[in-house]
């Protein structure tokens, strides 16, 4: 008699999951959302299930079927949450859209998408109007976060509705989550500094394994004692995960809504009890400024997960001197997001992006893409193979991988100990008489002055070697520094040739919408001023 195996019940790992665990066993934690008066919304996770459930159900009379793609241009909301859920319970894809971009650039994304139902934040209707215009596949507009006083544009928007006017409707119960784990859950398109935005989409089983790993000790090391803010947005390689992980463990959501102030943001975490933040170091520099002009105090928050874009070393000391744990993290929209993170209780600093969690692996190359001997020590391109990692973009053919590996277009050293040290962008750097400078290195070393808040170098074309680098800083409020101090931190930790030729002040650093430094606009900036 042939052996009969056992077997594990056929269990699809989808994202509704996560709020209908949440929703029986932790259902009166809170969801609170900040308003712009400066009042709260709070809802437990019971009742937040119930409305997304209530959305989805104005979703599916709207058409919306699996593999049906809607919009979403909000900001972190329990009501955009809600839609977070609606969406992706019924099978179909959330293309979140980034309100700091253009009405022109969001409309080329909407057509790529081919999203015909857009969900839009009550004060992002002028906005969506501009969208609309230019994307004729657009055939409904609801609007969500409709305050007192609210109206919906009429004028500009002909096919609005309010979606809590929609949700009071006959309530049918649709089903969530009968589909394969592997259906397309979320679209999210890069920022694209450097070229025509990518757009990279997620499913379910690669979202719900990114939640996994997120979850461990080493990682984020969320539990359902903590109250959690996630000020990376929404729109933004889905918030870091965050909307999945904390009704996973039962922790308490914290949602800023559309503002990211220092004032706010420190208001708002200690009324709330805030124990992990996560959010690019430009908030983290505004709530530390504004802490250091008030005598408020934050007691509770323990932890601060930083990502996007490098921590200044003094920004960090003067958090952690705080008795606030700074963790640094690497990652990239086309990795769900998350991709190495320093642990809480291990070695960290400014420089290192930590390790990666199981179910992620890195290599380093030469630049043709041959991997290097020695994977330790040595600066090379960085790869990388995952279970939530990018294979194809949307909308494309040809893979993106390389035998299994995505190229990140970052630069790295993995350490004997293990530790990823991020440095620099492969397309940043700068050719100057044939031979490269890294503009990090020089960025890393002037960012360490106390007296600098933000740095940046820039390529510019010259006639001689092809291009020069290009300082650009901006000082902290209140301090001065001679270019004469700004170099000399540089000479003889860089070759004499890296040095910048032309010292930049600048007021305010533009940002790009991801909170990163725009660095396409910094150039475009250093080319008319040479």
């Amino acid at each position: 008699m042939p052996m009969i195996d056992g077997a594990i019940q056929d269990y699809a790992l989808t994202l509704d999951k996560f709020l209908d665990h949440a929703a029986k066993w932790r259902s009166r934690t809170e969801v609170v959302t900040a308003c712009a008066d400066g009042s709260t919304i709070r809802i437990g996770y019971a009742g937040l299930r119930e409305r997304a459930k209530r959305v989805t159900s104005v979703l599916h009379d709207l058409g919306v079927r699996t593999g049906s793609r809607v919009a979403t241009l909000s900001w972190n909301t329990q009501a955009h949450m809600e839609c977070w859920y609606a969406v992706m319970g019924l099978g179909a894809v959330c293309h979140t859209l980034n309100p700091r971009l253009t009405s022109e650039q969001l409309a080329w994304m909407l057509g790529q998408s081919g999203a015909s139902i857009l969900v839009v934040s009550s004060d992002l209707q002028p906005l969506a109007a501009g969208i609309v215009a230019l994307a004729p596949g657009v055939t409904k507009v609801l609007v969500i976060d409709l305050a007192e006083g609210d109206v919906l544009d009429s004028v500009g928007l002909p096919s609005a509705e309010g979606l809590e006017g929609a949700m009071r409707r006959e309530f049918d119960d649709i089903a969530w989550g009968n589909f394969p784990e592997t259906t397309p859950c979320g679209l999210c398109f890069t920022s694209g500094t450097t070229g025509s935005p990518k757009g990279v989409t997620y499913t379910h089983r690669g979202n719900y394994l990114h939640t996994l790993r997120q979850l461990q000790a080493d990682v984020s090391g969320i539990t359902s004692h903590d109250v959690v803010l996630p000020v990376v947005p929404m729109f933004h390689a889905n918030a870091w995960g965050l909307p999945f992980s904390a009704p996973a463990t039962g922790a308490k959501l914290v949602l800023p809504g559309r503002h990211s102030d220092g004032a706010s943001l420190a208001h708002l975490i200690a009324a709330e009890g805030v124990t992990i933040a996560v959010g690019v170091p430009t908030i983290w520099m505004g709530l530390l400024e504004y802490l250091e002009t008030t005598d408020l105090a934050l007691p509770s928050l323990k932890r601060i997960m930083v990502g996007g874009a490098p921590m200044h070393p003094a920004l960090m000391k003067r958090i952690e001197d705080r008795g606030i744990c700074v963790q640094t993290t690497w990652g990239m929209t086309e990795l769900s997001p998350l991709g190495t993170a320093a642990p809480p209780n291990d070695e960290r600093s400014p420089e290192t992006a930590g390790r990666p969690a199981v179910g992620l692996d890195l290599m380093v190359t030469d630049h043709a893409g041959k991997p290097l001997t020695s994977q330790r020590g040595q600066e090379g391109r960085l790869w990388v193979r995952g279970t939530s990692v990018v294979s194809r973009y949307f909308g494309q053919t040809e893979e993106a991988t390389k035998d299994g590996w995505f190229d990140t277009g970052d630069l790295a050293v993995l350490s004997a100990a293990g530790q990823v040290f991020i440095t620099g962008r492969s397309k940043d750097l700068i050719k100057s008489g044939g031979e490269w400078i890294n503009p990090t290195e020089i960025e890393t070393l002037v960012s360490r002055l106390p007296e600098v808040a933000l740095a940046a170098v820039v390529g510019r074309a010259h006639p001689k070697w092809g291009e020069r680098p290009v300082l650009m800083v901006e000082i902290r409020e209140g301090y001065e520094l001679s270019d004469e101090a700004l170099l000399a931190g540089l000479k003889g930790q860089v070759p004499n040739w890296w040095l910048p030729d032309e010292i930049i002040r600048i007021g305010s650093m533009p940002l790009a919408g991801t909170g990163k430094i725009d660095k396409l606009g910094l150039r475009d900036l250093c080319s008319t001023m040479a």
